[in-house]
């Protein structure tokens, strides 16, 4: 099953190892950097053009993906579980 991030982009919810509030998360130093080696490493995925709610972190083939959403991630939980693809 997949899971819709926004601007037609889905992710396999096998791949994904979490689903993070962008305003209460980047608060820390260490998710801060984790961000920016992402960026540097060109593993971030912009899926909005929006003002960014969530960041997603999935697992794929290609290696660690953050993809960066405008819906917010109890949106993004929410659809997770009305589709019965997480407990």
């Amino acid at each position: 099953m997949y899971l819709h991030l926004g601007n037609d982009v889905v992710v396999n919810i096998n791949d994904i190892l979490g689903i993070f509030d962008m305003d209460n998360t980047t608060v820390s130093h260490q998710t801060r950097g984790f961000l920016t080696k992402a960026q540097r490493e060109n593993s971030v995925i912009d899926v909005t053009d929006d003002l960014p709610k969530s960041f997603i972190v999935a697992v794929e083939e290609k290696g660690t993906r953050v993809y960066i959403s405008s819906l917010a991630s109890q949106t993004l939980w929410k659809r997770a579980k009305s589709n019965k693809l997480i407990n």
